[in-house]
């Protein structure tokens, strides 16, 4: 059987409540939570800003040791425990995935809380990349209460893995108000 891709998404605040919203993917409507700064369109590293833009999945990053690998015609990347994200503007390698032993800064991505068990990296601040304009946002795990995100859009785990199976290398993300 073929399996059908979805073309778009579509993320968007809820009326008065700026750090969750709604995910329209195809016939699923999900709930999410967004950045404690609510959408931006000009966004800042540290600001707690979800990006506003047109996106592209690029990978899906999973805890082998919490889940199997999981189905999607993503690329995807197993997350280890030095794995991390460098935040720092001034770091060469900066809005990329990089390896640091556990006293290094940066945003890990081995991680207790569960948040990143599953997540998807996207193309936000990738061509051009600008020092300070925002890193390390991905399609992860929601907290309990759909609680604000640094900057993320974050899901309930069973969503994040139904969306996952439907979304390809052509599937385009749009984050607005």
């Amino acid at each position: 059987m073929r399996r059908i891709f979805l073309r778009n998404i579509e993320v968007r605040a809820r009326p008065g409540h700026r750090s969750q919203g709604l995910m329209q993917a195809g016939p699923l409507s999900l709930p999410v939570a967004l950045g404690r700064g609510g959408i931006k369109a000009d966004k800042r590293e540290g600001d707690g800003g979800t990006p506003r833009g047109r996106f592209r999945p690029l990978r899906l990053w999973w805890r082998a040791d919490r889940s199997g690998h999981p189905r999607t015609a993503l690329p995807t990347r197993r997350i280890t425990r030095e794995a991390a994200w460098s935040e720092d503007p001034a770091d060469r390698n900066y809005n990329h995935p990089v390896t640091r032993s556990a006293n290094e800064p940066g945003d890990r991505l081995w991680r207790s809380d569960g948040l990143y068990d599953l997540f998807i990296e996207i193309d936000h601040n990738v061509r051009p990349r600008i020092a300070g304009r925002g890193s390390a946002v991905f399609i992860h795990v929601a907290r309990p209460g759909f609680t604000p995100t640094a900057g993320c859009v974050a899901l309930r785990l069973e969503d994040l893995r139904r969306l996952s199976q439907r979304i390809g290398p052509k599937t385009r993300i749009t984050i607005h108000n």
